[in-house]
Order: structure tokens, then sequence, then C-alpha cells
């Protein structure tokens, strides 16, 4: 990889960060441990960590008595993990594989990933591998679209405006919303029983164009799928009639509803 290319991920992860983090992700990292039942001194892997918002909370709980490590294939993200929490055990690697040996966390967490692993039930059965006996795993998926009606907005804008393959590549996180296709994901992977629960957020940005300007500038050229600023103005000019029915003024900006579904699991042999 050219020293470019890293710096166009690195820029790309600051963004994510910068956004994507407090707008959506940093809400569910609380959950996401008590599902996983961390407590202090604990042993912790975070699968797909991107720039570390839920091992940070996790580092912060297992206090220094316990030890994080956040696996994400990308070294952008990475680099801005490394960045805010140097303490981490920041690695390189891929979900379908886990560097680790057996039986080396107490916990395995991961959050929002799990619909873009490509061998998504050897994943499951690689974090429940390196999992000690009574160890605990929690893994967070949106809901499904219709359940994130701001988004299901989107899709529909992106559709009529910029095509059906960047509207897919927005619909692409939301896969897993249906309860019996997640459950059977983990069923496949010979994970039994399984607790789901659906949990009520609130997303929070500045204004809809900046909902919809971090999709088409940064979400979709992540994806391969890059919008020409015709296509991107078209969007734009568009987005308040399009999301005004889903969105709240607030003080600062707006929000709008979100639901998503987390999986939990305990280890028994």
């Amino acid at each position: 990889m050219t020293d470019s290319a890293d710096q166009a991920q690195i820029e790309a992860a600051t963004a994510y960060e910068s956004l994507f983090v407090p707008a959506l992700f940093q809400q569910w990292t609380a959950s996401m441990a008590d599902a996983a039942r961390i407590q202090a001194g604990q042993r912790v892997l975070d699968v797909a960590c991107g720039t570390g918002v839920l091992a940070r909370h996790v580092a912060r709980r297992v206090g220094t008595g316990g030890t994080v490590t956040g696996l994400d294939p990308s070294p952008g993200m990475l680099a801005v993990a490394q960045r805010h929490a140097p303490a981490v055990d920041w690695r390189r690697g891929t979900a379908e594989s886990l560097p680790f040996d057996a039986r080396s966390f107490d916990a395995v967490v991961s959050q929002f990933g799990l619909m873009f692993f490509a061998d998504r039930t050897q994943a499951v059965r690689e974090m429940m591998r390196v999992l000690v006996p009574g160890g605990r795993l929690a893994v967070a998926v949106w809901d499904s679209l219709e359940r994130n009606p701001a988004y299901a907005a989107e899709v529909d804008l992106l559709t009529r405006v910029a095509g059906p393959a960047p509207a897919d590549a927005l619909r692409a996180p939301f896969m897993l919303g249906d309860r019996q296709v997640l459950a059977k994901i983990f069923e496949d992977a010979g994970v039994r029983p399984i607790e789901i629960t659906t949990h009520a957020g609130i997303a929070r940005f500045p204004s809809i164009r900046v909902v919809l300007e971090a999709d088409l500038r940064g979400w979709l050229p992540m994806v391969g799928l890059s919008q020409s600023e015709e296509t991107i103005d078209r969007v734009l000019a568009a987005a308040d009639q399009a999301l005004g029915g889903q969105v709240s003024q607030v003080d600062g900006g707006i929000q709008f509803v979100l639901s998503v579904h987390i999986v939990s699991a305990e280890k028994t042999d």
C-alpha cells in the first residue's frame, strides 16, 4: 500500500471517528459491555473494532488489571484507534481467522461488524473458539431498515436520484435486522442458547445535510462507490424534503430514532 493510500485511509477513519462515532456508535458501548458481563481484570477482544470506541469503553471497565485487544482489517482505522488509546493492543486481522489461541479471552465483543464479514458463521465460530469456558460473547447489528426509518427514507432518496448501487450500499448495514436470519447464523455456528435483545437509540447530527454528506462523501467512497459532485448536489437538494418527516429539530441540530439488536451467548465448554 502506498503512503498516499495509507494517508487516505487515515483521513477517512479520522472523519469516521469525529462524525459517526458520537452520532451513532458511542451510545451502544455500555449495553454491549453489559451484555458481555465485562468486569474488572478480564481479558477482552473487540472484533472489527474500527477506531476503537467500544474497546475504549471496555478498557475503562477492566481497569489496569485487565487487557483489551482490538482487531480490524483496516490499517487506517487502527492508526486512529492507536492515537486515541495507545494502551490497547491493536491488531490487524479478520474475524474469520482470528490470530489468537483458543481460550485466550474472558469476553469477545463485536459492534456493527457481523453484517460485513465474508463468512459470518465462521466468524462466530472463531469468536467462540478464543473464549474461555464460561466466557461471554456480545455482537451488535442494526435492526431492519424499516425499524430505522430515517435511513429507509435516505435509501429511497438515493434510489431515485443516485441509482440502485449506492442505495444498496446504504441498505447493507441493515441486512441482519430479521431476528430469525440473525439467530440462524449463531445456530449454524453451533452457538446455543443465545439471547437477542432489541435496543432503541437516538442519532444526533448537526443537520440533515450532514447525515447525507457523511454517507455520500464517507461511507460510499469507503465501499468503492464515490459519487459525482453533480449527483451529490442533486441528492442534497432533495434531502430536507425526503428526510424531514423522520427527524426532530433539537438545539444545535437534528435527531432521529435508531434500533439495534444485541446477540449474547455464553461458552459452555
